[in-house]
């Protein structure tokens, strides 16, 4: 199902839902009632930094997140992209990790409709599962396409940083499992952190940048080609079908 009719199906849903339902509120319980999960750590501001002159596409982050986080089969909350860049015969392969961008500007929470989607103090976005009722506008208005309806709790899934690991005062498990160093993530209020040392260190750039919602995923050495090429979740679920059919063809001796 392509991103227009899942909106169109979703909305039609929600519309439904929104007439039939005596009142329902924009205000977050979780966050009024100041649980800590939902507030976030003050004074803080998180960001991620992915250096992709270390990453060399062994999708240890991808794996791992989907075991930290339980993230169904065939649905991801990171992946890595691959593409192959230049003009023959000067051509390579680059790989591109992409993950929510917890933007400073995020466009889903102002179209959540029950408070679901909201964005901390420490400015990582959440979704609370147990407010939202899965009615796909945060996934249409997201323009990296990294909100997905989880097939097991019917709600809106996507990266959280691993806020419940941050909290604990560890690190994601995609920083922590990435063989070549290659994610970082630190507290951009920090000037002492080593992802505020390395953004001004090095050049870096952010993903549609001209959307304007100042995406708080950064990257250094990304190839110019790529600064718009986000790979849709649809199109990631379409090329995961297509290879595990073939790999059971082949399996089969066809």
């Amino acid at each position: 199902m392509n991103k227009r009719r899942f909106f169109l199906k979703q909305g039609a849903a929600s519309i439904a839902l929104l007439s039939s339902a005596k009142a329902f509120s924009l205000k977050n319980p979780s966050r009024n009632a100041k649980n800590p999960e939902a507030l976030g750590q003050k004074d803080k501001k998180f960001a991620m930094l992915i250096d992709l002159r270390k990453c060399v596409g062994c999708h240890a982050c991808t794996a791992s997140c989907k075991v930290e986080n339980q993230v169904p089969k065939d649905q991801f909350r990171t992946n890595v992209a691959e593409f192959e860049i230049g003009t023959f015969p000067n051509v390579r392969k680059a790989f591109l990790p992409q993950l929510c961008n917890h933007c400073e500007n995020p466009p889903c929470v102002s179209v959540c409709p029950t408070g679901a989607t909201f964005k901390r103090l420490d400015g990582i976005v959440v979704v609370d599962n147990q407010t939202c009722w899965g009615c796909g506008y945060c996934v249409n208005a997201c323009p990296y396409d990294k909100r997905f309806i989880n097939s097991q709790t019917k709600v809106v899934d996507k990266c959280t940083f691993c806020a419940h690991r941050l909290d604990a005062g560890l690190l994601p498990a995609c920083v922590e499992t990435c063989v070549g160093g290659a994610r970082i993530i630190g507290n951009l209020n920090d000037k002492n952190s080593l992802i505020y040392q390395l953004l001004n260190q090095f050049p870096n750039f952010v993903l549609k940048q001209k959307s304007g919602t100042k995406p708080q995923v950064f990257y250094i050495g990304l190839n110019g080609e790529l600064l718009d090429n986000v790979v849709s979740m649809d199109d990631l679920d379409d090329a995961l079908k297509s290879k595990n059919e073939k790999l059971l063809w082949q399996s089969e001796g066809v």
